[in-house]
């Protein structure tokens, strides 16, 4: 359920969030006294108000990574406590089927959300912005980013808002149904902020299994923060190959060359489809490159060393945020302190192209499951040690204190009993033998339960190259041998695995980089 954050005053009055029911008022989320005065004496009566599609994407990106600002020193512990105050929580990480593996401890994979209902703008506004009608609860922007646990870099994974994809209890549709199907399976008496932590537990329990990642934690951002946002930083510099006039759609009207954009003009700029060579495509570069112009900004000594400007950061950008309930954001800032724009990566999930589905929609259809996996298993994977380190060797025990469980997987007869025999002598106590439930298994695999990492790295010195896989259906206190094809004996190295060209996302660039774009 949303709330605000405990400590905050109970008469503190909360941002507008999203409200999927389209046309209809949303439930009342007004300001705090002090905001309240703010925006009479500078805005007029209108509230604020949220807006969808791209531009959401980029406030929440601008947002959650703002708290980079808060660490270290007693100036960054009061930013702490000023973001906490006003910041808002809501129920968005499932129990289950957010089950992901190979997202090592401590690191973060944050799933960040823009929503496309319009339902809270005045006409005034949705004129002015080029909004267009309100339509609905559809979520079209989500970025994955994940941050390793050293805070080393950040990565930002886009997702077509067309991609077709399989959603968990309702076969496969559009990638920007899941929230909408979540949102309308809670029950029509719950609460608002019910119904859509609901929406946003389908989303993530989608995103993890086509990512084959846990996500641990969510984010959403309105609308007032990102004109706020933009406006602190003083705007944000791109840089365009051509001129646009999409006058009749997005309202992009812009000159060839660099120049800087923010507000009503900023959110015109990502939200441009029309006239662009890849449509949507373009369009999710268009929010990448502005993402990485706040994140320069950000990290700028313009900011950086500017304590006035950091507050109203920090203020604008906690104000307009939404996070799941476990999200730590100091502990997050610190983890990112050495992030520089050169270690901040943008990309788009692997995809094939563009199709049609069976009603004739407009599809864009991805990687296989496999292949998507792998892709995000090297996204979340550990930064290598430097060069001239050496790792520090597991932590093992003594071959008596584990107990393991032979299966052939290989399809060589006889080769479970042979090995079984050979990790007795070895000093191992072997449990039961027998096969696996595939003899097709290419890989040996040591497969171990969660807190027995010794156990199994003692086992897999004994088979030099074999995987380790914590798996959830593991016993406690027996480790699994799987024996693959590439088995050569304990004691023996298995064969190795030829070198797979790595799975290449789309339209790769960093936060450094300010090449033109279409």
């Amino acid at each position: 359920m949303r709330r605000g954050n405990p400590g905050a005053g109970g008469d503190r009055e909360l941002p507008a969030r999203l409200d999927p029911r389209a046309g209809r008022a949303g439930s009342t989320r007004a300001r705090s006294r002090s905001e309240a005065a703010d925006a009479s004496a500078e805005e007029g009566p209108a509230p604020r108000r949220r807006t969808g599609r791209a531009a959401t994407a980029a406030r929440a990106v601008a947002g959650v990574l703002s708290v980079v600002l808060l660490a270290g020193s007693g100036w960054g512990w009061y930013l702490g406590q000023v973001a906490e105050a006003t910041v808002n929580r809501t129920d968005a990480i499932p129990t289950d089927g957010n089950d992901g593996t190979g997202n090592a401890p401590e690191a973060v994979n944050l799933l960040l959300v823009g929503n496309d209902s319009r339902a809270n703008l005045t006409e005034e506004q949705l004129a002015s912005l080029n909004a267009g009608a309100d339509s609905g609860i559809n979520t079209d922007t989500m970025i994955l980013v994940h941050i390793p646990a050293d805070g080393s870099r950040a990565s930002f994974v886009s997702f077509p808002r067309d991609s077709y994809v399989e959603i968990p209890g309702h076969g496969r549709d559009k990638l920007n149904a899941a929230y909408a199907y979540g949102y309308a399976g809670t029950p029509e008496t719950a609460s608002d902020e019910v119904r859509q932590a609901g929406g946003a537990q389908l989303l993530v329990q989608t995103i993890s299994g086509l990512t084959g990642l846990q996500i641990d934690h969510y984010a959403e951002v309105d609308l007032l923060g990102f004109f706020d946002l933009s406006s602190v930083v003083g705007g944000v510099e791109v840089n365009l190959c051509e001129a646009v006039d999409d006058s009749e759609w997005s309202g992009a009207v812009f000159p060839a060359g660099v120049q800087t954009i923010s507000g009503a003009d900023a959110l015109k700029f990502v939200r441009q489809r029309h006239g662009l060579p890849r449509g949507d495509f373009d369009r999710i570069v268009r929010q990448q490159v502005f993402i990485a112009g706040v994140l320069r900004k950000m990290l700028s000594d313009e900011v950086m060393l500017d304590l006035g400007k950091q507050r109203e950061l920090v203020e604008a950008a906690s104000r307009s945020l939404t996070v799941d309930e476990r999200l730590d954001l100091f502990q997050l800032a610190e983890q990112m302190q050495s992030v520089t724009a050169g270690s901040i990566e943008f990309q788009t999930i692997p995809y094939v192209g563009t199709d049609r589905d069976g009603q004739d929609r407009s599809i864009i259809r991805l990687e296989d499951e496999d292949t998507l996996h792998a892709f995000f298993a090297d996204l979340s994977a550990e930064p290598a040690a430097p060069a001239g380190t050496t790792p520090a060797a597991p932590e093992t025990v003594a071959p008596s204190a584990v107990t393991v469980d032979v299966l052939n997987g290989s399809g060589t007869s006889g080769l479970a009993a042979q090995a079984a025999g050979a990790l007795e002598t070895a000093g191992f106590a072997v449990g039961t033998t027998g096969n696996a439930d595939s003899s097709g298994y290419d890989t040996t695999v040591v497969r171990y339960a969660a807190g027995e990492e010794a156990l199994a790295a003692t086992l897999a010195a004994a088979v030099p190259g074999a995987a380790l896989e914590q798996n959830a259906d593991a016993i406690s206190g027996t480790v699994q041998l799987v024996l693959g094809s590439d088995f050569n004996g304990v004691g023996q190295a298995v064969d190795p695995v030829a070198p797979s060209a790595p799975v290449e996302g789309e339209d790769a660039r960093t936060a450094a980089d300010t090449g033109c774009i279409y």
